[in-house]
């Protein structure tokens, strides 16, 4: 049955592609966006929510905003950045959402793997208690945020996703350039594990958890088969037949990225349990076929 639909993140890769899949399956959206001229697809686009009226009829909200946490380094400034973009966004939403007189159904907000913190070779689930740095405690209050729409009888899931893997934009896009010029390089000893999902299984996901109204609470939104960096790099090197033998030492990336570098040198082990349970069914389980997907569409 189509919805109307509330999108935050509507421009940036996952929200484009969500974007696309929300609009073929007849949904109406509205996108909060600072670039309303970025949207090429027909649906509404908004600055504020104060531009939602009251009166307006909203089944479902989908919260996916957030600066990039890996763009630049964490100076004081990009930390406040981070925050506010996640944090204080979602803060927004959920005030807004209490002026209007029917609530929506359903919120799914975003999270992520940074949640756990570094939890080295443990297998982790949404159980797993986490390591206190600043990853967690960014997505521990973004996430907490969004969980108090709870009180308000809206139904929440918490999507805490891992590297995103796909055609034409995110992760991907900035590191095949290099790669493809012969210096793809290992990060440190390669050993940190690295939790990952293709695109079009993350549009699945949030399609699944918008329409089973069963569903609530956290969801790890990654892939069934996490890799080390080591492997990640030689896998990406092989599909793209290139060779990978450069490995950038701890030193150097503390030195270039400062304490964001913790988040490029550690990394978890994360498993989907909850939506395994569910019976989900991803199309891209394994780095191969996920990396060899990506790549060819982004030739």
């Amino acid at each position: 049955m189509p919805m109307n639909i509330l999108l935050t993140g509507g421009t940036g890769f996952i929200g484009t592609a969500l974007t696309k899949a929300l609009q073929k399956q007849g949904h109406q959206l509205i996108i909060l966006t600072r670039k309303p001229d970025k949207i090429q697809l027909k649906c509404r686009a908004i600055q504020s929510f104060e531009e939602i009226s009251s009166n307006e009829e909203i089944h479902a909200v989908i919260n996916l905003a957030g600066e990039g946490i890996a763009d630049r380094r964490w100076t004081v400034q990009r930390k406040q950045l981070l925050e506010t973009s996640r944090v204080d966004l979602t803060a927004d939403l959920i005030a807004n959402l209490r002026r209007l007189k029917q609530k929506p159904q359903v919120l799914i907000s975003g999270s992520a793997v940074g949640y756990y913190g570094d939890c080295q070779d443990k297998l982790v689930t949404e159980f797993t208690d986490p390591h206190d740095e600043f990853s967690h405690r960014l997505c521990a209050a973004w996430e907490g945020q969004a969980l108090r729409a709870k009180v308000d009888g809206i139904r929440v899931c918490i999507i805490r996703t891992g590297i995103v893997i796909g055609p034409g934009g995110g992760f991907l896009k900035k590191l095949l350039p290099s790669f493809r010029l012969g210096l793809g390089a290992q990060l440190g000893n390669g050993k940190q594990w690295l939790s990952w999902i293709h695109l079009t299984d993350l549009i699945n996901i949030i399609l699944f958890l918008l329409t089973d109204n069963k569903q609530q609470g956290i969801y790890n939104a990654t892939a069934p088969n996490p890799v080390t960096n080591k492997i990640f790099t030689k896998m990406l090197g092989a599909v793209l037949h290139r060779p990978t033998f450069l490995v950038l030492s701890k030193v150097l990336l503390k030195l270039v990225f400062g304490e964001l570098s913790q988040l490029l040198l550690t990394g978890q082990r994360v498993f989907p349990k909850r939506l395994e349970q569910e019976g989900f069914e991803f199309q891209y389980s394994a780095i191969k076929p996920a990396l060899q997907n990506a790549c060819s569409e982004n030739s």
